[in-house]
């Protein structure tokens, strides 16, 4: 089994909003303008925009550029706690690699 090559890119995030993205956003926009420092929770789904290879001779990383495709906010306490259980999970699973845990997961 080969190993895949790893590159390193920077990633952006394109700004712009599908429309499906902003009606889920729209029913949370008066409350995030009037917390600035607010936190909301969300599942989301990114897609591949644009990939940017700089020429041999640049000193530029190669980036890539992901739009938002897909978004939903937790609306109430049970959703926002279950979508934190789930961030937990990823982020173990994530960390885990190489070491005795990611067999047990």
């Amino acid at each position: 089994m080969s190993t895949p090559i790893r590159i390193d890119a920077d990633v952006k995030l394109d700004s712009k909003v599908l429309t499906d993205v902003a009606e889920a956003l729209e029913p949370f926009a008066s409350e995030m303008f009037k917390q600035r420092k607010g936190r909301w929770i969300a599942v989301i789904e990114l897609a591949h925009v644009e990939r940017t290879e700089p020429g041999p001779d640049e000193e530029k990383d190669p980036s890539v550029k992901v739009r938002i495709t897909d978004l939903e906010i937790a609306s109430t306490a049970y959703l926002e706690d279950q979508a934190r259980q789930l961030l937990r999970a990823l982020y173990q699973r994530r960390t885990a690699e190489g070491t005795l845990d990611e067999h047990a997961a």
